[in-house]
């Protein structure tokens, strides 16, 4: 019997080992960097010339997060003493080394921008028309970070004692006023949810909290950790692994009040790729399940009981059930329709009730009736536990994004700089995965030429 020895797939663990010449080419080769240059372009003739290559210096950058150099002060001693490497990076025999000054005025110039969410779209762009990026799954999660900056005391408020006993007409009037003032002058993400249906996607993210603030969430022991900071909020591709899209905001930020604008942020980026969205149950709101079926998507999230009494008739998964309480089972989804299809358990076979007039052999309940109990495909059948276990993608990216690519490593303070260090963390994760699947794809091609 003749042995097929089959190619192992090239990953970026591959591809942090090869040479450095050849690993920074393929990377490098990823991306344009046009929006970078639109920022330092001269608007006239007149004036100094420019004597920094900002090309080389953004690639750099670039490549400190790949190499895991941990400040810019150890590479710009780097570039100085290792001649290959700056030829690498970009820069010319010719070119000044830049200062550890040059990169926090370059930084400070591309924090204003979104250049790196543009070079990120062009990337996920570039995955999606070679064919690397190919799922109809997609997933999203948040994961925390640290600021540089000092946590600052909190202000202790003042208690106001407050007057018992039911309010008159005149001072409700007033406290209703107030409070619709209130209301009036909330900023986005401070109003209920549902508003953010509404708002458009380059409002939504222009209004994103980011400054560090405290965060708290359950650990893996049920106990409350704390940290100040900010968190990253991505939407993953579960197959391939790519970062779609992705927000930074501030650490007091709910989960859920990020999957909007991410969602809608992926429309813009790949419309119409995507058919289902995997969430945990943090996202379990009906605004979220409005925006996904207006994408034309279908959500998997785990449904979570607030104050709710047992629905009668039903069980746990909202199945219907016979006078037994046997559950039926699921049949099939009227996409016309928009209705799922439960038939008859399987216990009825041997039930003396089976041709009572009181049990009933088909349900049909559409999915309008509640969106969040009646989704697509149903709650606790096969094929909703198959796709939910999908969701572990997110989670293998954020690991790579803390281990591999210094998202914990955040050297510049306040948050608006904070919010560039996530985008070029993104971006070069993207721009890592493309050129592994590049290589892949031209080693495979040369293993079949073969």
């Amino acid at each position: 019997m003749t042995i097929v020895k089959q190619m192992r797939l090239f990953d970026i663990h591959e591809l942090m080992e090869m040479e450095s010449s050849r690993r920074f080419d393929a990377i490098l080769a990823t991306f344009d960097l046009q929006p970078i240059f639109q920022l330092f372009r001269k608007k006239t003739m007149y004036g100094a010339p420019r004597e920094l290559n900002y090309g080389a210096m953004v690639q750099s950058l670039v490549i400190r997060i790949v190499e895991r150099i941990p400040t810019v002060k150890d590479l710009v001693k780097r570039l100085k003493y290792d001649i290959l490497f700056r030829l690498d990076c970009g820069f010319l025999l010719s070119d000044f080394i830049p200062s550890e000054a040059s990169y926090s005025r370059m930084v400070n110039v591309i924090s204003d921008s979104d250049a790196f969410v543009q070079m990120n779209d062009r990337v996920i762009q570039a995955a999606f028309t070679e064919g690397f990026l190919n799922d109809a799954h997609l997933t999203e999660d948040a994961t925390h970070f640290e600021a540089r900056d000092a946590a600052k005391p909190t202000e202790k408020k003042e208690k106001t004692p407050k007057k018992r006993g039911r309010k008159s007409k005149a001072e409700r009037e007033a406290w209703l006023l107030e409070q619709a003032e209130i209301e009036a002058n909330q900023s986005t993400y401070e109003k209920k949810m549902e508003t953010q249906l509404t708002v458009p996607t380059a409002t939504l993210l222009q209004d994103m909290p980011i400054e560090p603030k405290w965060g708290v969430k359950k650990n893996s022991d049920g106990k409350n950790t704390f940290w100040f900071g900010y968190k990253a909020h991505l939407a993953v591709s579960t197959k391939s692994q790519y970062i779609v899209a992705g927000v930074m905001s501030s650490a007091n930020l709910s989960d859920s009040k990020a999957a909007i604008p991410l969602l809608k942020k992926v429309a813009d980026v790949l419309p119409n790729q995507f058919t289902t969205v995997i969430l945990d149950k943090g996202y379990d709101y009906e605004p979220i399940y409005r925006q996904i079926l207006n994408q034309g998507m279908n959500p998997v999230i785990p449904y979570v009981k607030r104050r709710e009494s047992e629905l009668l008739g039903f069980d746990e998964h909202f199945r219907p059930t016979c006078v037994r309480e046997h559950s039926y089972c699921y049949d099939s989804f009227d996409k016309k329709y928009q209705s799922l299809k439960f038939t008859r358990p399987k216990e009825c076979g041997t039930c003396p009730l089976r041709d009572d007039s009181l049990c009933q052999k088909v349900f049909k309940i559409k999915c309008k009736t509640d969106i969040r109990k009646y989704t697509y495909p149903a709650r606790g059948s096969d094929l909703w536990k198959q796709l939910y276990k999908e969701r572990s993608a997110v989670e293998r990216v954020n690991a790579y994004l803390k281990e591999y690519f210094q998202l914990d490593n955040v050297r510049h303070r306040s948050g608006k700089k904070a919010k560039l260090h996530f985008q070029m963390v993104m971006f070069s994760y993207n721009a890592c995965k493309l050129a592994a699947d590049r290589v892949n794809a031209q080693l495979q091609n040369q293993q079949s030429a073969a």
